[in-house]
């Protein structure tokens, strides 16, 4: 009989430590609220670049959910960029 884990989120599935699934699910919220705002705003890629002061290939990988390419710093600096504050809240495990 083959044992089968369950976990929490896919990030806790696919990372090495709970640090890291913690990491990678706190920059996937950042991204999945950014790219909201810019399909909120109807902006294209290049529109959404210039607003978040990265490049037009930038924007495409966040909205592609390439999540590894960027950090927490990197999107809390293009949520600034978009008139955003970010607010993180800490809560038990």
């Amino acid at each position: 009989m083959t044992k089968v884990e369950s976990y929490e989120s896919v990030w806790d599935a696919i990372a090495d430590t709970p640090e890291e699934a913690a990491n990678l699910r706190t920059r996937s919220e950042l991204m999945m609220q950014i790219a909201a705002i810019i399909k909120e705003n109807g902006w294209k890629q290049a529109e959404a670049a210039k607003r978040c002061g990265v490049t037009q290939p930038r924007i495409n990988d966040l909205l592609r959910g390439r999540i590894s390419r960027f950090s927490i710093d990197a999107l809390v600096n293009i949520a600034t960029a978009l008139g955003r504050r970010v607010h993180l809240e800490l809560k038990a495990a």
